[in-house]
């Protein structure tokens, strides 16, 4: 990550465990996941939220991710889904526990 960097901006969301996707539980301590907020599609902020849905929405051309799922993509014009900022507990901490699954924002194709 990148001091100062836009891309540095993160999603934080506690979701119930059991609703999350195997796939996304090794990253998820206590349901909690990370996402970047940076958008795949132009590079907007990824700041609406879903709440009945559960769903997270980039308010610049209404792309929708899947926090359960990893980010997927739910519905486009975005075509690749946010990265994943892995975490982890410790001392009592949530931390980071690596770096970002892939590249963060605008992803051509």
């Amino acid at each position: 990550m990148k001091d100062g960097s836009r891309l540095n901006e993160v999603l934080l969301i506690r979701l119930e465990s059991d609703a999350l996707a195997p796939e996304t539980r090794p990253y998820a301590p206590e349901g909690i996941v990370a996402y970047s907020a940076i958008c795949t599609h132009e590079g907007c902020e990824v700041s609406a939220w879903r709440a009945e849905a559960k769903i997270l929405e980039c308010p610049c051309h209404a792309s929708l991710f899947d926090p359960r799922d990893s980010a997927r993509v739910v519905s486009g014009p975005a075509r690749k889904r946010l990265s994943r900022l892995p975490l982890k507990i410790v001392d009592g901490a949530l931390v980071a526990g690596g770096g970002f699954s892939g590249r963060v924002g605008f992803q051509p194709g």
